[in-house]
Parts: C-alpha cells; sequence; structure tokens
C-alpha cells in the first residue's frame, strides 16, 4: 500500500461502480436506436462508443486502484431508469445529464484526494479523467443545439443521425 488513504480506496471503488453504471445506461441507449422500430444507427454506433468508453474507464480506476495496494470491491450495478429512450433529443438530455452526474462524482472524488493529501490521485483525475469530461459535456451540448435545429422528429432527426 502506497500512501493511500481508505477514504480514497473507498471513493476510487464508488467511482467504478459509476463508470460502470454509465457504460450500462449508454449501453441501453445505443441497443434501444439500433431496434427496428427506431432505427437510428448513427446515434447507435456513437451511444456504443460512449458505453465502450465508460467500462474502459471503470477498468482505469480498476488497474490504478491495484497500482495503489487497494482492494477492488465492486458492487452491484443499478438497472438504467428508463428501457425507451424516445427520440434523438430525449436520449441525448438524458446522456447529457449523466455525463454531468459523472463529472460531479469524479470532482468529489477530486476533493477527496486533496483532502487526504494525494497528488498522485489528483493528478490522474486532472491528466485523464477531469478534462475529457468537459469535452463530453460539450459536444452533448452542442448535439443537442444541432437537434434542436434540425427538428426533433421525422426528417430532421434522420438528417442529423
Amino acid at each position: 500500500r502506497q500512501n493511500y488513504h481508505e477514504d480514497c480506496e473507498a471513493s476510487i471503488n464508488k467511482q467504478i461502480n459509476m463508470e460502470l453504471y454509465a457504460s450500462y445506461v449508454y449501453m441501453s441507449m445505443a441497443y434501444y436506436f439500433d431496434r427496428d422500430d427506431v432505427a437510428l444507427p448513427g446515434l447507435h454506433k456513437f451511444l456504443k462508443e460512449n458505453s465502450d468508453e465508460e467500462r474502459d474507464h471503470a477498468q482505469k480506476f480498476m488497474k490504478y486502484q491495484n497500482q495503489r495496494g487497494g482492494r477492488i470491491v465492486l458492487q452491484a450495478v443499478a438497472a438504467p431508469s428508463l428501457q425507451e429512450w424516445g427520440n434523438a433529443h430525449d436520449a441525448l438530455q438524458a446522456a447529457l445529464d449523466l455525463e454531468k452526474q459523472v463529472n460531479q462524482s469524479l470532482l468529489d472524488l477530486h476533493a477527496t484526494a486533496n483532502k487526504n493529501n494525494d497528488p498522485h490521485l489528483s493528478k490522474l483525475l486532472e491528466d485523464e479523467f477531469l478534462e475529457e469530461q468537459v469535452e463530453a459535456i460539450k459536444k452533448l451540448g452542442d448535439m443537442i443545439t444541432r437537434l434542436k435545429r434540425a427538428g426533433t422528429s421525422g426528417l430532421g432527426e434522420f438528417i442529423f443521425d
């Protein structure tokens, strides 16, 4: 164990669960838009990539936990709150809300690292995660704006996709 406070270890485990939850939600969204009665393949691809990215984040945190001498404690991953995601606008708004939730969780983890004088964890979060969250939130906000301009159903949604 390398100067690794138990609060940081517990918070990393919580973040692992958050990243897996985000991956699970994105996967639910992705395969909703892959259905034959929804059929927006571009949105499916985008959301599937986001699911994969969130899962990769969880794995980075697991690797980090082991590097620091902590113990990975996996917890039950909550099911997505929805199974039907509506139109592209509704889903992208849900994705934006999810990214803001993940971002807040990362900020809370960063505060825990600072409180426990863990510059290594702070640097990891700053270098690997926080900037990416800002970019993801901006991208989703831009997509929502473009979709509003195109129209949220029918031809506008098809062209957006």
